[in-house]
């Protein structure tokens, strides 16, 4: 595969990826916000963190391969 076809793959899917990870992200922020039980609060902490961080992983990839339209994520925020 010519270089310019792969890194135009890699940008698609590092933005569904970046999309995706906004979608689980807010989901795992309403399962916190609506859970009382501590087991649960703590299992919504990790899955947070690990979004977190994949999602900064993505933002980073995108800067490299200069992608400039980056979807509105909900990452970083707790």
């Amino acid at each position: 595969m010519p270089k310019r076809n792969k890194d135009a793959a890699e940008r698609k899917n590092i933005m569904q990826q970046l999309d995706s990870i906004s979608s689980r992200l807010a989901a795992a922020q309403n399962e916190f916000n609506s859970t009382s039980e501590p087991e649960l609060i703590e299992a919504s902490v990790y899955e947070i963190n690990s979004l977190n961080s994949r999602y900064a992983y993505l933002l980073r990839r995108a800067k490299e391969l200069n992608i400039t339209h980056i979807p509105s994520g909900k990452g970083f925020s707790q």
